[in-house]
């Protein structure tokens, strides 16, 4: 059987108990350090890549409480936040073990173990290891945002670099797709927060049972599924950033329960009477026009005081049509880097004849329409140039349809290459050009290519 690629730490005073994880874990993975010094874990860790420690709770004679598992395990996860940590227990004392799940550990096994059980625990660990691996090298990359040079896109990044120094709530305006969450993110990560949790939350799509339990937790027999104490959304967030997406779509009846938490700065989990202190920044955002919602009665207009301290307001591409092409080829690079690698990354580019129908294409779905057809056409597409066609940008009847207009001209040849390509085959000129077989022979009626 093939050893798998993990490196594990042992730590335990009783050396039998050494022996024996050792004996075990050796059959299935490549390295396996042991210990019987809790004091030795930090040169262990400085000096190796563990994946997974497996860390006894109690080291002195007459000190069975747990403690001292409890404090290796915080000294642990500030070291090398990536290494997962299953405690080990007796029977009697699995209070403390839950106890350490609820800030870090990832499990915890009982002492005699059952072999299967422990190899079961700490493969699963191994995998949850590469996880948060992945993901700390992913976090240390540079998050790179696009601004560009319009008037109004500067504006509103300047607004939120200043209003980022600060903890006032901020509410962003905009239409579907224009970048709200990822403006949200900015201002986060140029906060004093930045460090801190940022937690994204989609109101528009939790009913209404769900909508407390999600954003405020609950306790343990709650309700009928509550089968542990659990903290909600504004918890999870503590000391960090919420960002309440589409807050226009709270139902009235829910809105007073939000607007609690922002006056009071407290939460308090269903099933408890008990009120937890709060400190998050609060960012909302919608594409509702909020301030006629407030005259109709269906937006609280306390809770809008509440959240909007600041509004900012993303223009659609429409309003900046300058920032389309270098949007779209920043946007290229990111997906390019997503499915390529190496030198693959900086050849991807789009045909020389793509840049005018990308500024005069509508963009009714703004940035989140650009990404969705450049990743569908980088998929799609047979070379590292991206044509038009590719794009699927071709019909749509907001292009002005002129004699003069060198849009139409192009349109004409792109048209007449696929059916000379295709030997006059309507479907399958169609399937290339993304368009359907209607509108093929409208264009084709319009630039007289019948014959």
């Amino acid at each position: 059987m093939r050893k798998k690629q993990a490196q594990i730490l042992v730590v335990d005073d009783q050396e039998e108990i050494l022996f024996s994880a050792k004996m075990i874990l050796k059959k299935h993975f490549e390295t396996i350090f042991t210990t019987n010094s809790p004091k030795k874990i930090i040169s262990i860790l400085n000096e190796n890549e563990i994946n997974v420690v497996l860390l006894d709770m109690n080291y002195r004679i007459g000190f069975e409480d747990g403690r001292e598992g409890i404090h290796w395990l915080k000294e642990i996860k500030t070291l090398s936040p990536h290494t997962v940590v299953i405690l080990m227990t007796a029977f009697g004392k699995i209070d403390t073990a839950v106890e350490g799940i609820k800030i870090g550990a990832f499990d915890y096994v009982l002492k005699p173990w059952h072999n299967e059980k422990l190899l079961e625990t700490i493969d699963k660990a191994v995998a949850e290891s590469r996880k948060n691996s992945k993901k700390t090298i992913e976090e240390k990359k540079e998050k790179r945002y696009f601004v560009g040079t319009s008037p109004k896109i500067k504006q509103a990044y300047s607004i939120a670099e200043k209003v980022a120094r600060t903890d006032a709530n901020v509410l962003i305006l905009g239409e579907n797709g224009t970048g709200k969450y990822v403006f949200a993110e900015f201002i986060h990560q140029n906060s004093e927060r930045k460090n801190e949790s940022f937690v994204h939350v989609d109101l528009g799509s939790l009913s209404d049972n769900l909508f407390e339990s999600e954003l405020f937790g609950y306790a343990k027999g709650a309700f009928t599924d509550a089968k542990t104490d659990t903290a909600g959304r504004f918890e999870m967030a503590q000391n960090g950033t919420i960002f309440l997406d589409e807050i226009g779509n709270i139902p009235l009846h829910l809105q007073s329960k939000l607007l609690h938490v922002l006056q009071t700065k407290t939460v308090t989990r269903l099933g408890e009477s008990k009120a937890r202190p709060l400190n998050v920044r609060i960012i909302s955002a919608t594409n509702n026009d909020i301030k006629a919602e407030v005259k109709s009665k269906t937006f609280r207009e306390d809770l809008l005081y509440r959240i909007n301290t600041m509004e900012i307001n993303l223009p659609s591409l429409r309003e900046r049509k300058e920032d389309i092409v270098p949007m779209a080829n920043f946007i290229l690079d990111n997906i390019a880097e997503k499915y390529s690698h190496g030198p693959e990354v900086s050849r991807w580019r789009f045909d020389e004849n793509a840049a005018p129908y990308l500024e005069r294409y509508p963009w009714k779905g703004n940035v989140r329409e650009m990404e969705n057809k450049i990743e569908r056409a980088l998929i799609l597409a047979d070379n590292n140039t991206i044509s038009v066609t590719d794009l699927d940008i071709l019909d749509f009847e907001e292009i002005q349809e002129n004699d003069d207009n060198p849009l139409s001209e192009m349109e004409k040849t792109a048209i007449e290459k696929a059916l000379f390509k295709h030997h006059g085959n309507i479907s399958k000129t169609a399937e290339e050009l993304g368009l359907s077989r209607a509108a093929l022979y409208r264009r084709i009626e319009k630039y007289d290519l019948k014959n």
